[in-house]
This record gives structure tokens, sequence and C-alpha cells, in this order.
């Protein structure tokens, strides 16, 4: 099904609280209804993205404004690489964090979030729709302590309590929070259902 115009969702919460298991759900759900969507994440896995895996490894590897740097970075590259392309192709895309997470993530950390936005809105591109699963974060704990890969410097109870806090306080018209604690397939379900109220707009 061709849209307008491209169309950009943006699914964000704390780690654990379901992101990409929704995002792809999503991908699946709107390709199965003959949309072009697509799916990417950030970080990404280009070399910023995988220089911030490398330095979350370990706790306090590094500081909260050169680990803002690297986010901005990966950012740009996703934005003119994968992103405007794209859209450009009136595609749907579906994208598994995004500034919204840098503002969270750095603020909890002790950067000002009004900062961090504007530095982001620079340049970025804004979203059709942010999807924000909310998730207590010992709950969040819980769902990925069997992970292989630990991201030490971000996966902290105390840390991602205020982590949760700011991105409570995101509010506009295309912001939806969405309870992380329901079943998988009801989250699903009532993403899918806002996605394409909106998607009817631009068919």
């Amino acid at each position: 099904m061709k849209l307008k115009r491209g169309f950009l969702i943006v699914i964000e919460g704390i780690d654990g609280a379901g992101k990409t298991t929704q995002a792809k759900a999503l991908k699946k759900r709107l390709r199965l209804k003959s949309f072009d969507a697509v799916y990417f994440r950030e970080p990404t896995k280009g070399k910023w993205g995988r220089k911030i895996k490398r330095k979350a490894r370990r706790p306090d590897s590094i500081s909260p404004s050169e680990e803002l740097y690297l986010f901005i970075q990966d950012r740009r590259e996703n934005v003119e690489k994968n992103l405007k392309p794209a859209l450009l192709e009136k595609k749907i895309v579906i994208l598994d964090r995004y500034y919204f997470s840098t503002i969270a993530y750095q603020g909890a950390r002790g950067l000002d979030t009004e900062m961090i936005r504007r530095m982001n809105e620079e340049f970025v591109i804004k979203p059709d729709l942010v999807f924000i699963l909310d998730l207590e974060a010992k709950k969040g704990l819980e769902r990925i302590s069997k992970r292989l890969a630990k991201d030490l410097l971000f996966e902290q109870e105390e840390y991602l309590k205020k982590v949760r806090e700011i991105f409570k306080g995101f509010k506009d018209d295309n912001v939806f929070h969405i309870d992380g604690s329901k079943i998988c397939e009801e989250i699903t379900q009532e993403i899918e259902g806002i996605v394409l109220a909106r998607l009817m707009n631009i068919v």
C-alpha cells in the first residue's frame, strides 16, 4: 500500500521494556497489510554505534558528555544513511530508540535535558509517532537478566528509575505512553491500532 509520504515511528523505553520485540512485531504486521515498512535501531552497527556498545560493557567507562557526543555522531549518520533515504522512498520507518533515549539516559546522568533536546533537534527528523513503553526498572532488569552481553553502564536499577521518570515527562500529540507490563500481544495490538489510524490520513 503506497503512502503519500514517508512515516517515522519511534519506539522508546528503558532497558527490558520490550522495544525491540514491539518494533519488529509492528514491522511484520504492517508488511502483512502490504505497507512498505523497514526497521532500524540505535545505537547503530556503524562506527560510532560499535564504539558506544564497547563503552557500555563497563560501568563508569565514559563521561556523560563524551557519551552524548558519541550518540549524536551515531545519530547523524543514521539520519543521513538510513532514515532520510527510506522516508524519501515513502516507506514506514520503525526506529528502535531515538533522541528521546538520549535525553532520558544522558539526562539521568546529570546533563541538561533541554540542552540535549536542542542539540538533537538541530538535525533529526521529527517522528510522526512516538511510543514509550513504561515499565518499572526492577521488572525491566529481570527481563534482561539472562542476556550474555551486559551493558553495565546503563543496566542499574537506581539509574533506570531516573531514566523512566524522564521518559514519563514526554508529552505531545504524537507521543503515546503504553503500559509495558501488559501481555505482549495486547501491546502489539494497541500500537498497531494507533498506527493504522494515523496512516489512513496519508494513504
